[in-house]
């Protein structure tokens, strides 16, 4: 769109949730995740000059400052670099709503970065592929995660439930959801969640008992065949106690924390199929998966009452494209 400040670009990148195996698919372990359909929007202006202008804000218009913003820079230039634009040669003014300011562990970042680059390939009239943008916000996540999979980027792009193998040729499958209803209730601990951090955590605790992360390797490789059979065979009560034993497979290297732990064992007690944290841990969110909305919403007023942030949100095969 052609204004009279440069060109406007606008795009959109979807939140995830993953439902076994975070952190260990960094090793090469199966993974499953869906998306979240609470997607990051960017909007981008390009026009004459020279510059660099980022701005978050929130559902209710204020600005968003937080930890992360250094790093949200330079995911930005990193963006830039990899379609080739360059703030000494353009002026780049980007304005990013966040919907779900503080909900960690749900890959906003992978979000941002996949709407970023739509949007710049927009303002340009740059012809980009879903593969290409893909490609392009995983140069971005890498700032935000250090060693990203690859998974939390892929799901923001096609915003479709995946089987994810990191290395695997190609690394992932689309997985088709059985059209019985699930529902996963996300909780939000309050803490800052920081990928970078956790994944750091498991080197070192991988490093200092290299036998039992080897274990926990095996374990975590059956417990995501496991999980893709009973997702695509409608078995809600086997997913969710395989969540479960994820969950336990988390605390033992040391993601887990005492707010994500009640809010798993809150869930558990209320119904849920199964519960556990999601994404990076230290902080952020947990899932729990219910077999039906009027249960999830109900568990939801429950974290409430705890002091707990919590939504309810459909397990849905697939939304539209941003």
């Amino acid at each position: 769109m052609q204004g009279p400040s440069g060109t406007e670009g606008r795009g959109q990148g979807f939140r995830k949730a993953i439902l076994v195996n975070e952190h260990y698919v960094v090793h090469g372990v199966p993974a499953i995740a869906v998306p979240v359909f609470f997607p990051v929007e960017v909007r981008v202006m390009v026009g004459r000059g020279a510059g660099l202008g980022v701005s978050v804000r929130t559902a209710t218009g204020e600005d968003a400052r937080d930890a992360e913003d250094a790093d949200r820079v330079e995911a930005v230039r990193r963006i830039m670099k990899a379609i080739g634009l360059s703030e000494t040669e353009k002026n780049v003014r980007i304005q990013c709503s966040e919907d779900l300011s503080g909900w960690g562990g749900l890959g906003s970042s992978a979000g941002f970065c996949v709407a970023l680059a739509r949007a710049l390939c927009r303002a340009l009239d740059h012809p980009c592929t879903d593969e290409e943008i893909n490609r392009v916000a995983y140069e971005g996540e890498k700032v935000f995660a250090a060693n990203p999979s690859g998974i939390d980027n892929t799901v923001a792009t096609y915003g479709r439930p995946l089987w994810f193998v990191r290395g695997g040729t190609p690394p992932w499958e689309w997985i088709r959801i059985d059209p019985s209803p699930l529902w996963l209730v996300i909780g939000n601990s309050g803490m800052p969640s920081r990928t970078r951090v956790e994944v750091e955590r498991v080197a070192r605790f991988s490093e200092a008992r290299p036998g039992l992360f080897a274990e926990l390797v095996r374990d975590a490789t059956r417990l995501g065949q496991d999980a893709r059979l009973a997702l695509e065979g409608g078995d809600g009560k086997g997913l969710g106690a395989l969540m479960n034993q994820g969950h336990s497979m988390l605390q033992r290297v040391g993601v887990s924390n005492e707010r994500l732990d009640e809010m798993v064992a809150f869930c558990r007690q209320q119904g849920a199929l199964g519960a556990k944290l999601t994404g990076g841990g230290g902080g952020g969110c947990m899932l729990a998966l219910v077999d039906d909305g009027s249960s999830g919403e109900a568990m939801v007023s429950g974290l409430e009452q705890l002091g707990y942030r919590a939504i309810c949100v459909p397990l849905a095969d697939k939304g539209d494209q941003p």
